[in-house]
């Protein structure tokens, strides 16, 4: 396996604009990775100078996990904030995103081309999961973001202390899948809205010409 002390020849991240292996493609850049984005999301190729076959990855928790544990083990916090960063590592990937793909379903059913005489059917389908389980669980969700990044420790800033981590970037797609559904989220969730996951992946759009596309930029409702 790769280690820090090896000689990285390339790194290949396969890749779809505004999906999750954007935030493999922050991470990258944190860790000040050269990388050649190419083909379907999230799995990267890890060339080393000295190995005959790339090492294959996938899965972005998987991904994430083995980028930080040998190249930026900075990003992974001690002492209490350690718990936190496990915690969101899990929760990134299953609760939030859960609902948002849930989410994604309902704005799917709702504008699925139907026959017209169906349209109320599918409308109405859609409008009821969104009122009676997407919309309220959301709300929860994010007043506990809201609050989780108030309490955070060492005065907070980021979701596991005052120090950016593995975690925080693991949160990107299903934050910025939020915050599209929600009117007035920067008034109602001013902490989350503001929190450190909006930085914008800058070195990537240089290097390679392709720009960086969040997944906030396209409307979507519940």
């Amino acid at each position: 396996m790769l280690t820090e002390t090896n000689q990285i020849s390339k790194i290949t991240l396969y890749w779809l604009d505004k999906s999750r292996s954007q935030h493999i493609l922050w991470l990258l850049e944190e860790l000040k990775l050269d990388v050649h984005p190419l083909g379907k999301s999230p799995v990267i190729d890890i060339q080393a100078a000295d190995a005959a076959k790339p090492l294959i990855i996938a899965e972005s928790v998987t991904i994430l996990e083995y980028l930080v544990e040998h190249f930026g083990k900075w990003l992974v916090p001690k002492r209490q904030e350690w718990l936190r960063y496990r915690y969101y590592m899990h929760y990134a990937e299953g609760s939030f995103m859960a609902l948002m793909l849930i989410a994604l379903l309902t704005h799917t059913i709702r504008s699925a081309p139907v026959w017209f005489f169906l349209k109320p059917i599918t409308t109405g389908i859609a409008s009821t999961l969104g009122t009676m389980y997407t919309a309220p669980n959301l709300k929860t969700h994010l007043s506990f973001l809201e609050d989780q990044l108030a309490t955070a420790p060492n005065g907070g800033g980021f979701f596991c202390g005052n120090e950016l981590t593995g975690a925080d970037i693991l949160m990107i797609f299903p934050l910025e899948a939020a915050v599209q559904r929600v009117p007035s989220f920067e008034k109602s969730y001013p902490k989350v809205y503001l929190s450190p996951t909006k930085r914008p992946v800058k070195r990537f759009s240089e290097a390679s010409g392709e720009k960086y596309i969040p997944v906030s930029d396209v409307a979507m409702g519940l």
